[in-house]
């Protein structure tokens, strides 16, 4: 399994493009400039089947209906988070885009708890990794040996925690529960900055020190 990380908007949320060996392939975290990646995906000859998200700030889901209607396939999202995708407020649209409201159409698929999950030839296991929202998911692919983190864990670094249903306590349980016992070669996604691996945290993350 390939993928490509693809930085988008303002605040750079990598949307990530999981493809297996032939063209079908999922989209985590459109946040914006879906035309980035519409262009992306035909510059490839991709198509996609699902877009997964995980979780529902503005900045993750800016560009979900633009690729759901062009492509017709469904949105993943956990439940504790499915009102999100309507609502500026929690979604934070209302606070920090400064008028630019994000709202998205509901969600077609409800994560409701964690587990393995199948979409095509894609199998993989959702990860329930709450903190920096009550929502957030990570999605772990063992056999290609990488974990699409969101915003719970960064390189060098944790995600925030002082925005509506943030726990800073509950991300680091998170963390060290969902994230830290993976091998320590399992590659890191994360929502925002460089790609990074387990090892790596556990060894030089200063905010893990009493991991």
């Amino acid at each position: 399994m390939e993928w490509s990380q693809i930085p988008l908007g303002p605040l750079q949320t990598n949307c990530y493009i999981l493809s297996s060996s032939g063209k079908d392939c999922i989209v985590i975290d459109p946040g914006e400039e879906g035309g980035r990646i519409i262009e992306f995906l035909e510059d490839q000859g991709l198509k996609p089947i699902a877009i997964l998200l995980t979780h529902a700030h503005f900045d993750h889901i800016g560009a979900v209906d633009e690729l759901r209607d062009r492509y017709e396939i469904k949105v993943y999202v956990h439940e504790k988070e499915a009102m999100w995708l309507l609502n500026p407020t929690l979604n934070g649209s209302q606070f920090f885009m400064m008028g630019q409201l994000v709202r998205v159409k509901p969600a077609d698929v409800i994560i409701a708890e964690e587990g393995e999950m199948s979409i095509g030839s894609f199998t993989f296991k959702v990860l329930e990794t709450p903190g920096h929202s009550p929502g957030s998911v990570s999605f772990y692919f063992p056999q290609a040996s990488f974990v699409v983190a969101g915003d719970a864990l960064f390189a060098g670094s944790i995600g925030r925690t002082d925005l509506p249903g943030g726990n800073h306590e509950e991300l680091l349980n998170s963390i060290h529960d969902k994230l830290l016992v993976l091998p320590e070669e399992t590659v890191v996604l994360p929502g925002h900055g460089s790609v990074t691996s387990i090892g790596q945290e556990m060894d030089a993350n200063p905010y893990l020190n009493g991991f």
